[in-house]
């Protein structure tokens, strides 16, 4: 059988095709997570604070070092916004739990991989290898390559709205945005998301950090995928349109 009922979620699975990742008729809502667990995050942010200033306390830098905690800060600042923004609007086709866990596991280890061999050598010398050399100039263009993505990042999710949503989803009242970032990009939060790992890249200037990118890059690889064919279904030929007529992520390029 293509469907099967979960009596105690009344959730109609598909396990047909191309649905496989999908479910159907959910209208259960969850809180944001900034209402869920705020000391959680509180905690979370602090203890990455705590961490780092110990680490340069006990073990002065560089000056130029500091420039990577900057960097590393602007991730902290970029999650805490993400969770604060969060909405919630009821969706009525939406990404399996499953298959977000997927997504969820390759960010996560794409940041470990960007940001744990900074305050830990790992057992790969290769991973510490610098493909940029130890120069102020790079350092400091990292940070402004991260600032600028951050501000897109922001600007496309306000443009977005009530749309937004972490997992792959169709709202009830799901609108096709052409406005503000998504004039040009399809993806603006993407593009952004891989500027600031570019950016803190150049800042941190060694292998660790083009690994990171490479992850990042399939997990929105496989994402991008697969949400350009649920908003194929929704929209139809409207989607076909807009989709000729800008970038997925780098304008003139990809």
């Amino acid at each position: 059988m293509c469907r099967r009922e979960d009596r105690r979620k009344s959730i109609h699975w598909s396990r047909c095709g191309k649905n496989s990742f999908y479910r159907q008729g959910s209208s259960r809502r969850s809180k944001p997570l900034h209402k869920r667990n705020p000391v959680l995050i509180a905690a979370f942010v602090g203890a990455i604070i705590g961490a780092l200033a110990i680490r340069f306390v006990r073990h002065p830098q560089p000056n130029q070092d500091w420039l990577v905690v900057a960097s590393i800060l602007g991730w902290m600042l970029f999650a805490l916004y993400w969770s604060l923004s969060a909405t919630n609007a009821p969706a009525k086709d939406a990404e399996s739990r499953a298959s977000r866990r997927v997504h969820e596991v390759l960010i996560n280890a794409g940041y470990l991989v960007l940001l744990a061999p900074i305050g830990f050598s790992p057992a790969i010398p290769l991973l510490q290898y610098r493909f940029v050399p130890v120069s102020l100039i790079p350092k400091i263009l990292g940070l402004a390559v991260q600032a600028g993505s951050f501000a897109l990042a922001v600007w496309a999710r306000r443009t977005l709205g009530q749309n937004w949503s972490g997992r792959i989803e169709i709202k009830t009242d799901h609108q096709l945005v052409r406005s503000g970032p998504y004039r040009v990009l399809r993806h603006p939060i993407y593009s952004a998301v891989f500027g600031m790992l570019t950016g803190t890249a150049l800042t941190i200037g060694k292998v660790h950090a083009l690994l990171a990118i490479a992850i990042v890059g399939v997990a929105y690889w496989r994402k991008i995928r697969m949400e350009e064919v649920k908003l194929r279904e929704a929209f139809g030929a409207g989607y076909e349109d807009y989709r000729r007529s800008t970038w997925a992520l780098i304008p003139g390029f990809f």
